[in-house]
């Protein structure tokens, strides 16, 4: 799909310097139309989140509801059947010692690692619907609506129009924000809040401006709190440079109307976060994250963070991904070129998900458009802002050890913002009298729908996707674990059962097995480690009327056998398969 699309940008910018007339008709018909609608602000922000929510839909046939893969999708799983049970947390269980593995805490309480606001959104989905998956779909549809919302605010109607359609074909429908369990729309939404509520409050000084901002600051700590702080910086600093400027109204205007709002909610939401914090940690004041680092972790996450001594470990799984994958990438990274290979890594990243090759052509014409001796301060306000915003992120990115798309999530709308200001000087710009860069612009549009309808056919056409972790724009979704399909076949047998997975020595990290849901002890089917037949005996004898299985994870495809005492102490299965059969 990439290779497609950058031939297609070079295919856009030939023609628009030889043939730039080509469709302009039909181009201008759609062109007004669309301004029609764009001049609707509020039915335009309506119309982007339903057509995401509609198309979403529509491709259920080619991108079905997605298995869980990701260790922190099962975290985010399991904090949702928590909150659907009415609980904030879980009692630690007294078998816990089987139960560990990635993005879970057990000790003081058993619940995900992560901040509550992923999984609050698949709990509503499973509530509302029936399935979490349903909550990714809401939050997809909330997400391109909300930064249609945003870009209004710094824009024309038409611009953040556009803004949001590309929202939804970028990552709305083939993205992994739309197709697995692992986020990235809420952290969007919460950056586009706040960076929309921004010009309004600034104009109109209105109160649900304020509670918007208020809104969005509080989802972003409650989902990307690191990134939603950096990202939260310069717009702090541009509020308080304005409140205390020339251009502001009087204080007693802007406190009664900005402050006092916006701080009343950010208190109720500091004390909704703190108590949450308080039943899963015992400490308003410690996150479930920092007891999870504590616990497993080898590394620190953040550059100027010191090194820790290394934990100890129950499980040689656990110790093999946290001292053998995350130790050396940590060490690595702290030198010098180590720093500068995963810089250039992340920039990637960033470019392959949220911009791709035909949103990079405008970015590159910019060269050709903009006059000679142009200057930083020939750039509007707006754009000079978005630009330091999108750079103190960028920053802040590279600080961390680890960086997948989503972290950037509160950027979204901001990248956007600046790939349609480049669209929007560009548009204007002639080759020897001819509207050769409204060509492009259109061009680049009408390569984004066509790559949409790609990804939508790839199937019948037989087009290669790539799948991965963290699948771009272009991409339909992770690999398939096979979980269900063990989940289907031990279905078929009757009553409760317990599943002792075991592993290979060496294994492919992250591709994990061992994740239950909130109420252990009344699940249909518990899963847990392979601790040796002495302690699998244990747990055995404690779910004694549960059927046992050991599942031999890493073989392919994964396989089932009834537990005995024969398997547990044999270190190759097969050889005892006749016994079974």
């Amino acid at each position: 799909m990439l290779l497609i699309e950058s031939i297609l940008v070079l295919a856009a910018v030939f023609m628009a310097l030889t043939f730039p007339s080509v469709g302009s008709n039909w181009f201008e018909k759609l062109e007004r139309r669309f301004s029609q609608l764009a001049r609707q602000r509020t039915l335009s922000v309506v119309a982007v989140g339903l057509l995401a929510l509609a198309l979403r839909a529509a491709l259920l046939p080619v991108l079905r509801i997605p298995e869980p893969i990701v260790s922190d999708e099962f975290g985010y799983l399991l904090q949702a059947d928590t909150f659907t049970h009415a609980r904030l947390t879980n009692p630690t269980h007294p078998m816990w010692i089987h139960f560990e593995t990635f993005s879970v805490i057990h000790k003081p309480t058993y619940q995900c690692f992560a901040q509550p606001a992923q999984g609050l959104i698949l709990a509503f989905g499973k509530v509302l619907f029936g399935h979490p998956f349903w909550g990714v779909w809401l939050s997809v549809g909330v997400m391109c609506a909300a930064i249609c919302w945003m870009l209004q605010g710094w824009m024309s109607p038409g611009w953040a129009l556009l803004g949001g359609f590309l929202a939804i074909l970028r990552f709305g429908t083939f993205s992994y924000w739309a197709n697995s369990y692992w986020g990235g729309a809420v952290g969007a939404i919460g950056g586009a809040l706040v960076l929309g509520a921004l010009p309004r409050i600034k104009r109109s000084q209105r109160v649900r401006d304020a509670l918007l901002m208020a809104l969005g600051l509080a989802i972003l700590a409650n989902s990307r709190p690191y990134e939603g702080l950096v990202f939260s910086l310069p717009v702090a600093v541009s509020l308080f440079a304005w409140m205390f400027g020339k251009e502001s109204p009087a204080f007693k205007v802007t406190f009664r109307r900005i402050v006092a709002p916006l701080c009343l909610l950010l208190t109720l939401a500091a004390i909704a976060t703190g108590y949450y914090f308080w039943r899963v940690t015992g400490s308003p004041f410690r996150m479930p994250y920092q007891v999870e680092r504590e616990t497993y972790g080898t590394g620190q996450y953040l550059l100027w963070q010191s090194p820790k001594p290394l934990p100890s470990y129950r499980h040689a799984d656990l110790q093999n991904d946290f001292v053998n994958g995350e130790q050396p990438r940590y060490k690595v990274w702290r030198t010098a070129l180590g720093f500068a290979y995963f810089s250039v890594e992340k920039v990637y990243l960033i470019w392959d998900f949220y911009i791709g090759p035909a949103l990079t052509l405008p970015l590159l014409m910019l060269f050709f458009v903009l006059p000679y001796g142009f200057t930083i301060r020939d750039i509007g306000k707006s754009a000079r802002f978005m630009s330091l915003t999108m750079f103190v992120l960028l920053a802040g990115l590279l600080a961390e050890l680890y960086s997948f798309p989503h972290y950037a999530s509160p950027g979204t709308g901001l990248i956007l913002f600046l790939i349609l200001s480049a669209m929007r000087r560009l548009r204007v710009w002639q080759w020897r009298g001819a509207s050769s860069g409204l060509s492009i612009v259109r061009a680049v549009v009408t390569i984004c729908l066509f790559t949409f309808t790609l990804g939508a056919f790839a199937g019948p056409l037989h087009l290669p996707v790539p799948e991965n972790k963290a699948p771009a724009w272009h991409q339909r979704g992770p690999n398939i674990l096979g979980r269900a399909g063990v989940l289907s076949q031990l279905s078929q047998a009757l009553g409760p059962q317990v599943v002792i997975v075991r592993y290979k020595p060496r294994r492919i990290p992250d591709r994990e097995w061992v994740y239950n849901s909130a109420d252990i002890d009344n699940s249909r089917i518990v899963w847990a480690r392979d601790m040796g037949p002495v302690r699998n005996q244990e747990l055995i004898q404690y779910f004694s009327t549960r059927r046992a299985w050991l599942l031999e994870a890493d073989e392919k495809p994964p396989t089932l056998y009834p537990y005995t005492a024969a398997i547990a102490t044999s270190q190759d299965v097969h050889e005892h398969l006749s016994s079974f059969r």
